[in-house]
């Protein structure tokens, strides 16, 4: 009989034991690292920092650029600036060019005009491929930015303002005015009672 009792408390503390193994494996589990409230807040603290880090580094990388960027912006303009200075200094020489070529016009020298031209042509040829543009005047309306009037012409031929003649050539550089043209203005007489008044 006390054998039995015996058994049967085995066969209980057996059974016991069996049954509460998946609530021991559940308290493990809870014990876990995952699950430790100070771990997860350091795990917490580490994803915090490591965010951080990416939002830096993420922030560097757009510095950066930027910086690249801007050297090379800079770059662009102090090379700019350096054809710029050479080609304003042949403008004087364009003028030269254009002004022989208006002025001769002797059948004679009808070779020496085609020789003179072809130089003109290649000249300004190289200097419109490094971003040379003249400027168009005659028949524009009059803009500060671009003219610089010489002189005023009252006529009724053409709309007050407009250029009707240009003395000079005026020339552009990568859209900054190197030399504005120098023109003859259009424009419209005042009536007589408008002029005493």
């Amino acid at each position: 009989m006390s054998s039995q009792k015996h058994s049967d408390k085995e066969n209980a503390s057996s059974g016991f034991a069996a049954g509460s193994a998946p609530a021991a494996a559940d308290r493990e589990s809870q014990q876990a690292p995952g699950c430790d409230p100070a771990t997860a807040d350091q795990l917490e603290k580490l994803r915090a920092e490591k965010q951080e880090l990416m939002d830096t580094l993420v922030r560097r990388q757009a510095d950066f650029e930027n910086y690249r960027k801007r050297v090379e912006k800079e770059r662009q303009q102090e090379h700019h600036r350096g054809v710029e200075g050479l080609i304003e200094s042949l403008l004087p020489v364009l003028d030269a060019f254009e002004r022989a070529l208006a002025v001769q016009d002797d059948p004679g020298y009808a070779e020496y005009r085609k020789g003179f031209e072809l130089i003109y042509r290649q000249l300004w040829e190289a200097l419109a491929k490094r971003g040379l543009e003249r400027i168009e005047s005659t028949g524009k309306e009059f803009n500060p930015h671009f003219h610089h009037a010489i002189e005023r012409v009252e006529t009724t031929e053409h709309a007050d303002g407009i250029v009707v003649g240009e003395l000079q050539p005026g020339y552009v550089f990568h859209g900054r005015v190197l030399r504005p043209a120098m023109v003859r203005v259009a424009s419209h007489a005042a009536p007589a009672g408008k002029r005493e008044d």
